[in-house]
C-alpha cells in the first residue's frame, strides 16, 4: 500500500505518519510538501490513497485536488484541515475529495477514515451530514460565504487573521495586484467596505 501525506508543517506530517502506521505498519508512506509536489509524486506512480492539507503554499489543496481530477485521477483523496469543517467540508467533496476531516481528530477517526475511503466510499462526519441535508433549506443570506470561490475563500481568511496583501502575495505565489483584485470580488460580493469588515465577516460565520 502507497500513502502520499501532503502537508507543508514537518511536524504534522510526522504526527500523521506515526497515526498511519498504527493502522497499517506495513504501509509505504511518502511525504510531500505542496501541491506541485504532490502532482508530481501522481505522474510518478500509482498511490493508494493521498491525505492532503488545503493550506499550502502556492498551488493550495482544493487547486491541487481540481487539477488532479481534471487530468482523470481517481486517486480517493482524503482532505485534513484546520478550517471549520462545516464551512470546507462541502466545497472539498464537491471538488472531488473523497472525504473531509479536522486536523483536531483522535487516532481511531483518522483511521477509520482511511479505512472507508479506501474501500471505495466517501468519508463524512454526522456534522457534515447534517450540514448536507440542511443545506437547500437555507437562505441565500446565511449561505452568502458560499459564492465564493476557493480562491476568494483563501484571501478571506488570510485578510482575516490580519497578513497584508504583501504577505498574502507571498505566501500564495500570485502579485500584489492579483490579491488587491481578489479583495475587491470580496468587498463587492459580500457587501463590505474595508478590510475590518471582512475580518467580522469571517469571525461571525466561524471562516477562521
Amino acid at each position: 500500500m502507497n500513502i502520499l501525506i501532503a502537508d507543508d508543517h514537518a511536524i504534522v506530517r510526522k504526527g500523521l505518519v506515526e497515526l498511519i502506521h498504527e493502522g497499517y505498519p506495513v504501509a509505504t508512506i511518502t511525504e510531500a510538501v505542496n501541491g506541485q509536489q504532490v502532482l508530481d509524486q501522481i505522474n510518478k506512480q500509482a498511490w493508494s490513497i493521498i491525505l492532503m492539507d488545503i493550506s499550502m503554499p502556492g498551488r493550495n489543496g482544493i487547486e491541487t485536488l481540481k487539477q488532479i481530477r481534471a487530468n482523470g485521477n481517481k486517486t480517493p483523496i482524503l482532505i485534513l484541515s484546520a478550517y471549520p469543517e462545516d464551512q470546507y467540508a462541502i466545497r472539498v467533496l464537491k471538488a472531488g475529495a473523497s472525504g473531509y476531516l479536522s486536523k483536531e481528530i483522535a487516532t481511531d477517526e483518522l483511521l477509520g477514515a482511511v479505512t472507508r475511503v479506501l474501500s471505495g466510499k466517501k468519508y463524512i462526519s454526522a456534522a457534515v451530514a447534517e450540514k448536507l441535508a440542511t443545506t437547500q433549506t437555507q437562505t441565500q443570506e446565511e449561505n452568502l460565504f458560499e459564492i465564493l470561490s476557493d480562491r476568494e475563500m483563501q484571501i478571506l481568511q488570510l485578510i482575516a487573521s490580519g497578513k497584508t496583501a504583501t504577505q498574502i502575495a507571498n505566501e500564495i505565489s500570485l502579485s500584489i495586484n492579483t490579491i488587491s483584485t481578489y479583495r475587491a470580488r470580496l468587498l463587492e460580493k459580500l457587501s463590505l467596505s474595508n478590510n475590518a469588515e471582512l475580518t467580522r465577516y469571517a469571525l461571525d460565520n466561524g471562516l477562521v
